[in-house]
């Protein structure tokens, strides 16, 4: 069969079944389930026959939010929580993927111009960073104390104060992607520019490791969150720029929960990070080397697995389940 004869023979029911996924009316799970079927098999042959269409595209985009439909409407014996961080988020991140590639595509093209120009220009991280924040850096290097400036104030202070402006940052990330996600990417752009300077100066002052040891404690939750919270922003941008077959109000939706989603799952590591710079980062130079990598790559391997290797294998139980 043609496509275009494909698509007028089942153009009218696809429609409906997309009038019953973004409604809010209650539907049996019975005739969810034979919606994604149907869904599932014209999917099926979709791929045999046009693997590069867009009409393949679109299918596999309604097989997704069907099957999504399916586990909001029926009992779910899990706490509901439990299954938005274990179901819902990682099936959404599956459906993104691209736009996650992108996001750490940019911020490590971005951490580079930031490493490259403060090589070759001496003035640059003053420029970034500003003369007073760089003065009191390289004061406490030369004390020795390369973690100074996160001994300052109390740890509940810190944490609730660091927590807080973090949050705040990377609800800034997902909102600016209402720019159609230019918006986004700006403000990646500042601030991987600004990580990549930070960095480099270290190096350039011999004090990687000592940089690293510290800084990374809760870095490497709170910088790969940054770029999942990026991530969030490219999606919700993404749908006022590519509405594909839906309406571009009905695109603009689904890209803001997909996006929120995406974004609200990052909390739990923001608040993780902002513990671990409030509660440990300052004790770092004390701590023993072993306990510092137990900490950078436990909490880097945690945060890596859930959003870039899980949702590949939630995705693959769905596919099992049809």
């Amino acid at each position: 069969m043609r496509e275009v004869a494909f698509i007028k023979q089942n153009k009218t029911q696809w429609l409906a079944f997309e009038q019953v996924i973004y409604s809010n009316q209650y539907q049996k799970p019975d005739y969810l389930a034979d919606m994604y079927i149907q869904i599932m098999n014209d999917l099926a042959y979709a791929q045999t026959f046009y693997p590069k269409s867009k009409v393949t595209q679109y299918l596999n985009n309604l097989a997704v939010q069907t099957y999504q439909k399916i586990y909001k409407t029926k009992r779910i014996e899990e706490n509901r929580i439990v299954h938005f961080f274990k179901t819902e988020v990682p099936l959404t991140i599956y459906e993104y993927r691209n736009y996650l590639k992108f996001a750490v595509l940019a911020f490590t093209i971005l951490t580079a111009i930031g490493v490259i120009s403060t090589h070759y220009d001496m003035n640059f991280t003053r420029t970034v960073l500003g003369d007073s924040y760089v003065n009191m850096t390289l004061d406490n290097i030369k004390n020795d104390d390369v973690m100074g400036v996160y001994k300052s104030g109390s740890n509940w202070g810190s944490f609730i104060g660091i927590t807080f402006n973090n949050l705040y940052v990377g609800l800034r990330f997902f909102v600016f992607g209402i720019f159609a996600g230019i918006g986004t990417l700006v403000f990646l752009f500042y601030n991987a520019i600004m990580i990549g300077t930070f960095q480099y100066m270290f190096i350039q002052q011999n004090a990687f490791m000592d940089s690293f040891r510290g800084i990374w404690l809760h870095g490497a939750m709170e910088i790969t969150a940054m770029i999942l919270e990026a991530f969030a922003g490219f999606v919700f941008g993404a749908g006022l720029l590519f509405p594909k077959t839906f309406s571009r109000i009905n695109s603009f939706k689904i890209s803001f929960k997909a996006g929120l989603k995406i974004f609200i799952a990052t909390i739990p590591f923001t608040i993780a990070a902002g513990f671990i710079e409030g509660f440990i980062t300052r004790y770092a130079k004390e701590m023993p080397d072993v306990l510092n990598y137990l900490i950078i790559f436990g909490t880097l391997g945690l945060i890596i697995y859930y959003f870039f290797i899980y949702p590949f294998v939630i995705h693959k139980k769905m596919v099992a389940i049809k």
